[in-house]
């Protein structure tokens, strides 16, 4: 990622440069990723291929400004960060269901990242929806407070990492460095087996100052102060004023 493509993707997600690649500078770019980029899977649902090549993501992230899921926005974070000095493995990961099954290998892709200032190994995720609004220590055993809950990392079989937010099991990380490569046939499956749940509804969210916005199917969902509101979203053109308006994507059609 060249000079150029750092400052237009700073600009995407409004940090003004420099940014110093230290622990103050990455919890300020975590939490203002999540507050300009979607965490969207409208992609899959306008029959748009998804493509984990590096141009094609920086592509649609800033270029596009467009948002992703976890492979795309976590990839992406991840050129971010090493442009600015840090070192990055993409890792993999199990997400736990709603009954407490872990989901295959590769299900989803975060960040451990350690800094040029010595500080680290951090747990980066700008790509799981609802989560940490700042990076975790991942090392640390010991529960962390964050605005998006309380998170405890704890040590699984084989080396594994259990990620929890407030008490509930998110997702197992296997802490072996993975290449970008090692995703695709995952991000395919989530793209196009009716088994995913990412093609059976659309989903667009996004952090903001006080709470989340979310597009459920043709739901709008506001959450504030930890208030919620929801609006239904009748027709076309509402629905893709709603998605430019609150997200700052601009659809030319409805996603199917």
């Amino acid at each position: 990622m060249d000079d150029g493509t750092v400052a237009g993707y700073l600009r995407r997600i409004s940090v003004s440069p420099p940014v110093h690649a230290d622990a103050a500078g990455f919890r300020l770019l975590h939490r203002a990723h999540q507050l300009s980029v979607p965490f969207e899977n409208l992609s899959i649902h306008l029959g748009e291929p998804i493509s984990l090549d590096t141009g094609d993501l920086v592509s649609k992230v800033v270029d596009r400004r467009r948002g992703g899921f976890c492979y795309e926005l976590n990839g992406t974070f991840g050129f971010l960060l090493e442009a600015l000095g840090a070192q990055v493995s993409r890792v993999s990961a199990r997400v736990y269901s709603d009954g407490g099954r872990l989901g295959p290998p590769f299900d989803h892709m975060a960040l451990v990242v350690r800094l040029p200032d010595g500080t680290g190994p951090w747990l980066a995720d700008v790509g799981f929806g609802r989560h940490s609004v700042y990076p975790l220590l991942l090392d640390s055993r010991s529960e962390q407070d964050d605005p998006g809950g309380r998170f405890l990392l704890a040590d699984a079989a084989d080396g594994d990492v259990d990620v929890l937010k407030n008490a509930e099991p998110q997702y197992r990380l296997e802490l072996r460095e993975r290449s970008l490569a090692d995703f695709v046939p995952t991000c395919w499956w989530q793209q196009t087996s009716p088994l995913s749940h990412f093609t059976q509804e659309t989903i667009c969210s996004l952090l903001t100052e006080d709470g989340r916005v979310s597009i459920s199917g043709r739901t709008l969902i506001r959450t504030s102060d930890g208030s919620r509101s929801e609006q239904q979203l009748p027709t076309d053109d509402v629905l893709l004023s709603a998605y430019r308006d609150y997200f700052g994507v601009a659809l030319d059609r409805a996603p199917g």
